[in-house]
């Protein structure tokens, strides 16, 4: 068949059909956006890099529940650069895990002890990613990463570009980001657990505006293979609250 309708073999197309393919043929094919447009969509419908940039310090307020009558009350701190500080606390107990980007330090009750530890290398190392405060499509080029669109996939029902992230340290995830509204709704990563490398499928939800800036105000974690999910629920936002570098220091051990 020729651009025109024409026929196919020696059947004739009808009118109507053969019309329909010829303004199909005719018409220009649908260019995907580059990765770089994808990205700058996606830093627009957030707020935009200079509220993006404005942010300092960062606390974040929630609950966490991984089950039936297993609830733990969680608050995340970050603070240029690289710093990041977690809590979590369960029936009045308290573990606290943080990293400046390159040493990290626990006081983690749950395990047996109330004195502050070094984190393990590889824990510091993936702390150092979550500590930043932009996320890593924001600047991903200035920061050392690598980025390519490989494609959309239908996420929860809505279509959605999916962006392979390599690291500058190597690691590879995948950012999946809203066709329509360009807010990121999925991210597939991979965490090391006791020496083991475990696939992680983390999805975001119900964002709002803080100081410009949209935060997702629920978050699910799944590990690939297992049935349990940890859903954290974000009751509280607050974008540059004061935080000294104090909050990120090793404290000194209590003498016997």
């Amino acid at each position: 068949m020729n651009r025109h309708g024409g026929s196919l073999g020696h059947c004739v197309l009808p009118p109507v059909v053969a019309a329909l393919l010829a303004v199909s043929v005719a018409a220009p094919a649908a260019t995907s956006p580059t990765v770089d447009e994808i990205v700058a969509r996606y830093v627009a419908a957030r707020g935009g890099m200079q509220k993006i940039r404005s942010i300092q310090t960062l606390r974040q307020k929630g609950h966490l529940t991984t089950g039936a009558n297993r609830l733990a009350l969680v608050t995340r701190e970050l603070k240029r650069p690289g710093r990041i500080r977690f809590e979590f606390t369960v029936q009045g107990v308290t573990g606290v895990y943080v990293s400046d980007g390159l040493n990290g330090w626990q006081v983690s009750p749950f395990d047996g002890s109330a004195d502050p530890k070094p984190l393990p290398d590889e824990v510091v190392k993936e702390a150092a990613e979550q500590a930043d405060l932009e996320g890593p499509l924001v600047d991903w080029e200035a920061k050392g990463h690598q980025a390519e669109l490989v494609g959309r996939e239908l996420v929860a029902g809505r279509e959605a570009y999916k962006v392979k992230l390599t690291l500058k340290s190597g690691a590879v995830r995948y950012e999946y980001l809203d066709v329509k509204t360009l807010r990121l709704v999925r991210t597939d990563s991979t965490r090391q657990f006791r020496g083991y490398p475990v696939q992680l499928v983390t999805t975001y939800g119900d964002y709002k505006k803080v100081g410009g800036v949209l935060f997702p105000r629920w978050v699910e974690v799944e590990a690939v293979g297992r049935p349990q999910r940890t859903r954290i629920v974000v009751d509280e936002v607050e974008v540059n609250p004061p935080l000294s570098d104090a909050r990120f220091e090793m404290p000194v051990p209590a003498q016997p």
